[in-house]
This record gives structure tokens, C-alpha cells and sequence, in this order.
């Protein structure tokens, strides 16, 4: 396995945070933070200043920091208004792969030789993007590998050749942004990059599989890609001709969905996998635009279509530098839309959709094409669908979005988030109403089921009546799973949803499973198991 290339990484510290009180209006200064998963994912130098950090839940976060304002994230703002910086360091450096929305990384070679060596070369390329960002001065970094380089960004160093592995190995294992792999490598008692990089290559693969190969050459400073990677073939790229042209992001990334499920499944069809993803755009008077996204990892459909959308949004959506001149706009819209694998891996695959040949696929996308036509009648927030997310209850881990948005942040959100202390086991509930319907649990004894203030219940449930129907015999019953929810809010008080929750599992004569909760003092049906 070779050294990596060397990089230069152009990284703008806190660009969650940044770009969501930009768009709030809220003063850069005041404290604030964007959360992911519940968790801190950004906050704003003032909220460091408080103790607030990048991990904290939110309720330590507010204890912390009591007037820290949170925000809502907004990747496609974040992409927005990245493009301008985008553009800034290709104006100096060719060929910038974006690794995600407040970082992107280019070869140093060139800009190395142009400028007159890495350090001068991160310096301008640093300056001009900090010229074009609605945030503070953006930060360069060079090293081995876009991995490196982006650490090396964050402490604004230029890491000298050949010593990419002795400035990674004091990291902690958790900046591979792998938190299982790093769990499981803590309690093996290698707590560091250099730990990680000593074992031998073929044990890492034995051990922790492919991704953990991956892994391990990111720790040691190497390329990340297998020996075998290699560029594609040119029968790969996918096309479509949007007629008429699209202007309004909507419609340009309800084209870019189907496109990129055309894209994944012809790289499945030959073993392959994307890390580097090109995506271009002609309008209809002539523009050619094209964007390289970088990926360490393998894109599937979801991911490979959310970095298009990301992108259609920098391009449609003007954006403004610090001089206030309105940039990069398309003067007419977009007419063809074009995705090509820069760089592939070898890759076994994913789990097929429900939707995967033939006529099944031609109804899906007669389907689009009709739900499409409502959303152009009706609006884009008309036709929605159901994402799994984070939550304890079955009903608060459904949320809605509309036909055509990219579902990937809230599907990733319901793998990675927790632990959700209080959630229900598997498997879930096949039925959920629309709002719990009041119950009664008794005992043998015909009393109410109460729940204590150290959450044990009073006795075993007998009998459960649903509404208004005759009483069903229990034949057993599992938990309870109490929850103590959004005790801080005042709004959630006021509206009912908050206070302690305790939910329990019952199974009826009948052969029915139901999952109860109590709340107040009294039971509700919350969901039916089949």
C-alpha cells in the first residue's frame, strides 16, 4: 500500500452553526448550537466559551450554556453556501473534491509548485476562501490523504512529507468517525490512531473486515483505497435531459432521484462501489457545470442523491460573498444532468430495494412521475412519506418528508442515534393510531394497574379494556419502560407531551399484542402488534 497524495484540506470551523444563524439572522457572537441525533453537532465560539461541546445531549448543553439558542441544521443551506468558497479555491487550484459542506480538499502538487511551496500554497488558498464565506477565516491544512489533511486544517498545520503517521498517532480512535469500530477498539485497549496503525494489515482484516482494513490505512497515513481500486469504464455514466429545462431546485432534484438509482444499481450490477462522485450540469443556453464529492466510504443510492441535491442547491440558489455580488447563477435552467464515477472499489453490494426489475420498477416510476404531478399542482409539502427516525415510542419515530427530498440524514439518524433509554425492544409494533385511544388495565382483583414514583406496577395486569369494548383476559405481560421526557420544555408541558411515560407490552386471549403507555395516572393504547 502506497503513501497517500499529498493534500491540502480548506476547512471553515463550525459550518453547521455558522450557516444556521446566518440564515436565522442571529448575532455570530451570541451562543448557539445545531444538534444532530439530540446531540451537540456544532456551536458557536461564544457556547464553547460556556462549556458547551461538540457531543454534549441537549439537556446538558442548556444547563451549561441556559440562553444557548438551538438551530435547526439545514445541509442544503450549509451546501449553499459553501458553493462560493467552492468556487474561490478552484479559481486558484483545479480539480476541488468536496468531502462535505464546509470542507473540500485539492492536490497540492500543483499549487505547491505555483505558490512557491505548501505553506504559501495553504495560505492563499486559505485567504481566498475566507474571502467568500459568511463565516469566520477558513483554515488550511496539508498532509498525506484528505483524512490527514482535514485534521491538520482544524489546527491550521502544514504537517511535513513523510510524516503524516507520527502527526496522527496521538488521535483518539473516535476522529475515524466510526463509533462502533472505535468502541470496540477502546475496550481492546488501543485508544489511539498509532495503537490502531501498529497491528498488522492482515490482521485488521481478519478481525474488523473490510471497513476496518479501510480504517486502518487511514490511521497509518496510507491511501485508503484497496490495491484493486481503479478508475471506471465509461459505460457507467448515467444522463437525463430535463424538458422542459429545470429552474426550481425541486424539480431538478426530483430528476437527480431516479438518476441516481440508475447509478448505484449499474455499479452493483458489476461488483462496484463509488467513493468519488462527478456531477454535471448544462443549461439550456450553453453553461457546463461540474462538482467532484469525495466519499470515504462507499455511496449508495440515498447518499449519492443527496449530494446531488446539496449541489443543484448551490448552483440554483444565488449566493452571495462578503462583498455582497451575487454569484455563480445559472442564467437559464438546467437542461441536461449528468452523474459519473471518478473513482470505484471493488464492493459486494447492497440490500435490494422493494422495487429492483422490470415491470416493478416501471410502476415506481409511473408512480414518481404522478406523485411529481400533485406536488406541481398542490405544492412540494402535498405529497409526503414516512421516514424511520429517533425516538421511543413507535409513533415519535415516524417523520414526514415531501416526495423528492433526500431521506438519508433521518434514515442514518434512526441507525446511529441513542441510546434512547426507555425504548421499546423489537420487533415493532405493526399498527399505530393516529392519537393513543384510552384504556384500562385491572388486576385480578378488578383494581386499576397504577405505576409507582419508582415505576414498578402495582400488580399484574388481569383484564384490558380498549375504549368501549368488553374486557380481553391478559395472558402475560412485559416492561414497564418508563421515560422521563422534555421536562425542560415549557411548550411540551403545556401541550401534554412531556412528564414521565411508562410503557408496557401485553398480550390478550385473543392473540393480540398491544403496547400500552400511562401518562397522567391513566392508560392509553399506544400501538397493535399483528
Amino acid at each position: 500500500m502506497g503513501r497517500a497524495a499529498r493534500t491540502i484540506a480548506i476547512w471553515s470551523p463550525d459550518w453547521p452553526v455558522v450557516t444556521a444563524a446566518a440564515a436565522a439572522g442571529l448575532d455570530p457572537a451570541a451562543p448557539a448550537a445545531v444538534l444532530a441525533s439530540g446531540r451537540v453537532l456544532a456551536c458557536t465560539a461564544s457556547a464553547r466559551e460556556a462549556g458547551v461541546r461538540r457531543g454534549l445531549r441537549r439537556r446538558e448543553a442548556q444547563y451549561r450554556c441556559p440562553n444557548l439558542a438551538i438551530l435547526p441544521r439545514d445541509l442544503a443551506e450549509e451546501s449553499r453556501a459553501f458553493e462560493p468558497i467552492v468556487v474561490a479555491v478552484e479559481s486558484l487550484a483545479p480539480g476541488v473534491e468536496i468531502v462535505r459542506p464546509g470542507l473540500c480538499t485539492v492536490s497540492a502538487r500543483g499549487p505547491a509548485r505555483y505558490f512557491g511551496g505548501d505553506e504559501a500554497a495553504a495560505a492563499r488558498l486559505a485567504d481566498e476562501a475566507s474571502a467568500a464565506g459568511p463565516g469566520d477565516l477558513c483554515r488550511a491544512g496539508v498532509a498525506e490523504g484528505a483524512f490527514a489533511a482535514a485534521l491538520a486544517a482544524r489546527v491550521g498545520r502544514i504537517v511535513p512529507a513523510g510524516q503524516t503517521p507520527e502527526f496522527l498517532a496521538p488521535y483518539p480512535v473516535d476522529v475515524l468517525d466510526r463509533p462502533d469500530l472505535a468502541d470496540l477498539l477502546r475496550r481492546l485497549g488501543l485508544r489511539t490512531l498509532g495503537d490502531f496503525a501498529g497491528l498488522p494489515p492482515a490482521d485488521v482484516t481478519a478481525r474488523f473486515g473490510a471497513d476496518g482494513g479501510f480504517a486502518h490505512r487511514l490511521a497509518r497515513g496510507e491511501d485508503p483505497l484497496p490495491p484493486d481500486g481503479r478508475t471506471p469504464p465509461p459505460d457507467l455514466v448515467v444522463t437525463t435531459h430535463l424538458d422542459p429545462p429545470a429552474e426550481q431546485v425541486e424539480r431538478a432534484a426530483f430528476a437527480a432521484r431516479p438518476l441516481a438509482d440508475q447509478l448505484h444499481a449499474r455499479l452493483t450490477a458489476v461488483g462496484l462501489g463509488c467513493t468519488r462522485l462527478v456531477v454535471e450540469a448544462e443549461t439550456e443556453t450553453g453553461e457546463r457545470y461540474e462538482r467532484i464529492w469525495r466519499y470515504e466510504g462507499v455511496l449508495d443510492a440515498a447518499a449519492i442523491a443527496e449530494r446531488v441535491r446539496w449541489q443543484l442547491d448551490g448552483w440554483l440558489t444565488a449566493s452571495q460573498s462578503r462583498a455582497g455580488q451575487v454569484k455563480h447563477r445559472p442564467r437559464g435552467g438546467i437542461a441536461v444532468l449528468r452523474l459519473a464515477p471518478d473513482e470505484v472499489i471493488p464492493h459486494g453490494g447492497d440490500q435490494l430495494g422493494f422495487w429492483t426489475h422490470g415491470a416493478d420498477a416501471e410502476a415506481a416510476e409511473r408512480a414518481g412521475r404522478a406523485l411529481a404531478r400533485v406536488q406541481g399542482m398542490l405544492g412540494q409539502p402535498a405529497v409526503l412519506t414516512a421516514v424511520l427516525a429517533g425516538g421511543r415510542g413507535p409513533g415519535e419515530r415516524i417523520r414526514y418528508v415531501a416526495w423528492g427530498d433526500p431521506r438519508g440524514p433521518l434514515e442514518r439518524e434512526a441507525e446511529e442515534t441513542g441510546p434512547w433509554p426507555g425504548r421499546i425492544p423489537a420487533p415493532s409494533p405493526a399498527l399505530v393510531p393516529p392519537s393513543p385511544v384510552p384504556a384500562q388495565l385491572v388486576d385480578d382483583g378488578g383494581l386499576p394497574v397504577a405505576i409507582s414514583s419508582r415505576y414498578a406496577i402495582s400488580a399484574p395486569p388481569a383484564k384490558l379494556r380498549v375504549g368501549e369494548e368488553s374486557p380481553r383476559p391478559v395472558l402475560s405481560w412485559a416492561g414497564p419502560w418508563p421515560a422521563e421526557e422534555r421536562w425542560w420544555d415549557p411548550a411540551a408541558r403545556a401541550d401534554g407531551t412531556a412528564g414521565v411515560k411508562v410503557r408496557v407490552q401485553v398480550a390478550t386471549a385473543d392473540g393480540t399484542g398491544w403496547l400500552l403507555i400511562s401518562q397522567g395516572g391513566r392508560w392509553f393504547v399506544e400501538a397493535v402488534y399483528d
